[in-house]
């Protein structure tokens, strides 16, 4: 598969990895497992923030990572959108202008057209002008999603995006994302420790535990079908649910 992203990582420490996987465009992958799996990790190691000790990375064709060459893409080089759990979002600026700064690789003139046309697509029409402050959490998560979409990214990497709203504001804002991923076709890489939320925004799932893939599969299979125990505990799936 020469389009969409494709991932190997293996190292033995200080954070252990053995995982392998891929996601094609227009896709949503969830990586799913309980904390300290490796899940952040292999996020960051996709958007070049961390270098595993061995593996490859690849995008749409595009050599980001081969341990074995010796290469190592710099983050600012890799077309890679990445919406953190906190949103990272500059508190100085508005809505506007946190969107426009990630529009360096624009030309200035297209940069508010652009913005605002990120915002409107997010649903944030008439909030150009509020700081995060002035904007709920939901708001803001919106918000560091047009951000991330203003690099025009390859891949999209959603680190346990929708944790800090309340249940209401999380329903909603699945919504827009499975609207989303209509409108932007690239692969969608969503780490979640919620399976329900899983479950209803993934087309598969890549299961981790100690930073090792134990089974990859449609959302649906591997739900219903846990590969091995260690898979079920990694899920927290008691054994006659999975029969």
């Amino acid at each position: 598969m020469s389009e969409g992203l494709r991932v190997t990582v293996e190292q033995s420490g200080p954070i252990p990895l053995s995982a392998e996987f891929s996601c094609a465009p227009g896709e949503v992958l969830a990586l799913v497992g309980p904390s300290g799996s490796g899940k952040s990790t292999i996020l960051r190691a996709i958007a070049g923030l961390y270098r595993p000790a061995s593996g490859r990375i690849q995008c749409n064709g595009d050599l980001w990572f081969d341990a074995s060459a010796g290469l190592a893409v710099p983050p600012h080089r890799r077309s890679v959108g990445l919406v953190f759990q906190s949103y990272a979002l500059f508190p100085h600026m508005t809505a506007l202008d946190n969107v426009k700064a990630a529009l360096a690789h624009r030309p200035p003139k297209e940069h508010s057209e652009r913005a605002r046309a990120l915002l409107r697509l997010v649903h944030l029409d008439g909030l150009e002008d509020r700081k995060p402050a002035a904007l709920s959490g939901g708001q803001q998560q919106r918000v560091a999603v047009a951000r991330a979409l203003a690099r025009d990214p390859a891949v999209l990497l959603l680190d346990e995006p929708f944790s800090a709203v309340d249940r209401r504001t999380r329903r909603s804002l699945h919504r827009e994302l499975r609207e989303l991923r209509t409108a932007v076709s690239m692969p969608i890489l969503l780490v979640t420790h919620d399976l329900d939320e899983a479950a209803d925004l993934a087309d598969a799932l890549c299961v981790l535990d100690r930073g090792e893939t134990l089974q990859t599969g449609p959302t649906a299979e591997v739900l219903s079908a846990p590969a091995s125990a260690r898979v079920r505990e990694a899920l927290d799936i008691p054994l006659e649910d999975s029969a």
